[in-house]
């Protein structure tokens, strides 16, 4: 009892089953490929990974220095606020003082200002014995005319 057999359909299953092979096999190769890249790839990558840790260990410490050194320069930039707004403070007072230092002695300037012309003029007539009653002592010694005191 042998069974007819069906060549074009075994023909077909057949090269079904070589075109799938040769698909897998294609697939291999590829993954093949791509696993020899992926293992380079890997291979740099702790490469990398070496390099970064040896140089971790200085960078961490310089940006420790780094924020150390920002960090004194955010309290001096505070410290030298404060000494601003200090600064200003008594510029302010000073600049009252002064305004009131002036405000207190230009009075005493102007009096005494008055005083001395007051004095002036007193010495002037007293000298020149313009507005003197008795022909003191100076009008006697004071020339009339100037062209008798240059000689």
């Amino acid at each position: 009892m042998t069974a007819p057999t069906d060549w074009p359909h075994l023909f077909f299953s057949v090269a079904a089953g070589l075109g799938v092979l040769l698909i897998g096999i294609g697939i291999l190769v590829v993954c093949s490929a791509i696993a020899g890249t992926l293992k380079r790839v890997n291979l740099t990558l702790d490469e990398v990974d070496r390099q970064v840790a040896a140089l971790s260990a200085p960078v961490a410490e310089t940006l420790t220095h780094v924020g150390g050194i920002a960090d004194t320069a955010d309290l001096t930039i505070a410290k030298l606020g404060g000494v601003v707004g200090t600064l200003e403070i008594i510029a302010g007072g000073v600049v009252k003082t002064s305004g009131l230092a002036g405000e207190a002695v230009s009075p005493a300037i102007v009096n005494l200002g008055a005083a001395l012309t007051g004095l002036t003029a007193g010495l002037r007539s007293f000298v020149n014995g313009k507005g003197s009653s008795g022909g003191g002592p100076a009008s006697e010694y004071a020339p009339h005319d100037r062209s008798e005191a240059v000689q």
